[in-house]
């Protein structure tokens, strides 16, 4: 692990301090460094330092490192793609379910990224066709694909098929497809179950369902699943990762799982299940201060 390829939250200033501390923990070990060139201009007046920047996916490194929340290393996931180099998540968001390395460990974190010590865990990702083709730039979703509504229009029917057999037509808000790594997005917040990571499943949740009987339903990820949306608007939304396409009504959508999967550097040592009591705050008293 001697290049890596940097990329950050270009929103909030007062959290660079980490960044600085990164490149500084980098430099003193040797690794080289290249840039996306967003964030290099963002940081450019907080430091001197003079490193290789990159546009775009145009960039070869041996190792992905994203500075932010969740959302900034899905923006980082997108853009590595389907060149299956690990990516290394730094939180200096809010919850932090991806990047899961504190700013108190990025010394630690980076001394071991760098010898080779370390895991790494794939997760599965959703490709999404409309009428056959691959949506722009060829997104494909680390946490879910949600089809929505717009924002003035009423509710939006989604026949939904799987395989080809007919399951259910959503009247809803919209519908989600997460992976068992997005279940904890934007799925929970709509009453969808917590999926552990490389169970090999999909997930199925509307969102704000006109009928009380809808219920979430997991699927396998070898299934495909075939939408046909209809709009008093007569057009939607594709949010893939939170980034949204407007599609018209009649688009035929088919969402499967991606062909490649997103490698996640975690530390030795990490364990799903006690981050996720933590970050859940399971067993705590709220009556506690």
């Amino acid at each position: 692990m001697k290049r890596i390829a940097l990329f950050g939250n270009v929103c909030e200033q007062k959290k660079s301090a980490a960044t600085r501390r990164l490149l500084a923990c980098l430099h003193d070990n040797g690794a080289e460094v290249i840039i996306a060139r967003e964030y290099y201009d963002f940081l450019s007046h907080e430091t001197e330092v003079q490193l290789t920047t990159f546009e775009g996916d145009d960039f070869v490194a041996d190792c992905a490192v994203s500075v932010g929340g969740d959302g900034t290393l899905l923006q980082t996931a997108a853009r590595v793609g389907s060149k299956q180099i690990p990516i290394l998540g730094i939180n200096t968001g809010r919850l932090g379910f991806l990047a899961d390395v504190t700013p108190d460990n990025i010394e630690a974190a980076i001394a071991e990224l760098l010898r080779g010590d370390y895991t790494v865990e794939d997760r599965a990702l959703i490709q999404v066709l409309a009428n056959g083709r691959p949506l722009e730039r060829g997104l494909c979703a680390l946490n879910d694909v949600a089809i929505l509504k717009r924002d003035t229009a009423s509710m939006i029917s989604v026949r939904a098929s799987i395989n080809g057999e007919y399951l259910t037509t959503y009247q809803a808000d919209g519908l989600i497809l997460s992976t068992p790594t997005g279940s904890t997005a934007y799925s929970l917040s709509n009453g969808g179950p917590i999926i552990v990571p490389q169970t090999g499943v999909l997930l199925l949740t509307a969102v704000a369902p006109h009928s009380l009987n809808v219920r979430p339903i997991v699927i396998p990820d070898t299934a495909c699943v075939e939408l046909a949306v209809s709009s008093r608007s007569h057009t939607f939304l594709v949010a893939v990762d939170g980034r949204s396409i407007d599609m018209p009504e009649g688009t035929e959508l088919q969402l499967s799982r991606a062909p490649y999967n997103v490698k996640l550097v975690k530390r030795r040592g990490a364990r799903y299940f006690s981050t996720l009591r933590e970050k859940m705050m399971w067993g705590r008293d709220g009556r506690e201060r």
